[in-house]
């Protein structure tokens, strides 16, 4: 156990009431910087040592209630929608000076500016999976049903597009039916872009085409920081692959979090998919 107080970032759903009930089950002591644009009201339920809202922007607040509280390790964990961070935004001074000196408007390289501040105030960000190893992706078929032959070839191809998508900072999802990209992930997130792959499969005309199984592919980024961004999914990620009509999901095997642990995979069971994980590895060109 540290002596010093854990800073907790919490953006939406489940991962940072996680990371808060892990945290305090090993004695910690945490305080949460409740983004008021994204957490649940529930976060203030799971016995944190304090809890204090503030708005995207307001990176001034932060470092100043962190110190204040004697936090030195602070860990993000939960989504903050990416058109939410560059589009609702209402920077205080220090993340306005911030963002003008960024030469990428994309989620790493504020994240990554961010953590660099935090640094400079002695406020170490780390890993946001340190206290959930467990619920990381394991290698291997996880689910009953293994893919198919189809499904395999169907993920071949999907880890190399989504590789090239992960590396320049699109998406990390991508949805492909017999060897063809249907949908890419772009700032929707994982679910919409599921939806959307449903939705245009449920438009193409003819049996055959409606006859088409989805199998969602989703990595992480080449190099993931695994202190911000790192892929998840939960039981709702399975229920609208279910709606969409796809019968196959792959991850990278110890990068991706499964919130909903075993839950996941019972509901893939019921709905005949198939999930596995593989280890990243190198990504090629697509030839």
């Amino acid at each position: 156990m540290s002596s010093d107080k854990l800073g907790l970032i919490a953006g939406n759903g489940k991962f940072p009431l996680l990371v808060l009930d892990a945290a305090r089950a090993r004695g910690e002591q945490v305080v949460v910087a409740a983004i008021k644009e994204e957490a649940f009201p529930e976060v203030e339920q799971h016995g944190a040592a304090a809890v204090h809202w503030m708005s995207l922007g307001e990176l001034s607040k932060l470092i100043d209630t962190f110190k204040r509280e004697g936090v030195t390790r602070a860990l993000m964990a939960g989504q903050v929608k990416h058109k939410q961070i560059f589009s609702s935004i209402r920077p205080d001074w220090l993340m306005a000076k911030l963002l003008f000196s960024l030469r990428a408007r994309n989620t790493d390289a504020l994240i990554g500016a961010v953590a660099r501040v935090l640094a400079d105030e002695g406020i170490t960000l780390i890993d946001s999976t340190a206290y959930l190893q467990p619920l990381l992706a394991r290698p291997g078929v996880l689910t009953a049903r293994a893919p198919t032959q189809d499904e395999q070839r169907d993920i071949a191809y999907g880890r190399q597009v989504a590789r090239h998508l992960a590396q320049y900072d699109i998406g990390q999802t991508v949805v492909v039916a017999e060897a063809a990209c249907v949908a890419v992930e772009a700032m929707e997130g994982t679910d919409a872009t599921i939806q959307r792959a449903g939705e245009i499969m449920a438009s193409l005309a003819g049996a055959s085409a409606l006859a088409r199984n989805l199998t969602v592919v989703k990595v992480a980024k080449p190099n993931q920081d695994m202190r911000f961004d790192v892929p998840v999914i939960g039981t709702s990620t399975i229920g609208t692959m279910r709606r969409a009509g796809a019968t196959c999901l792959a991850l990278d095997a110890g990068q991706c979090l499964m919130l909903d642990g075993d839950a996941i995979v019972q509901a893939a069971d019921e709905a005949q998919m198939a999930i596995v994980a593989d280890p990243a590895g190198d990504w090629r060109p697509i030839t």
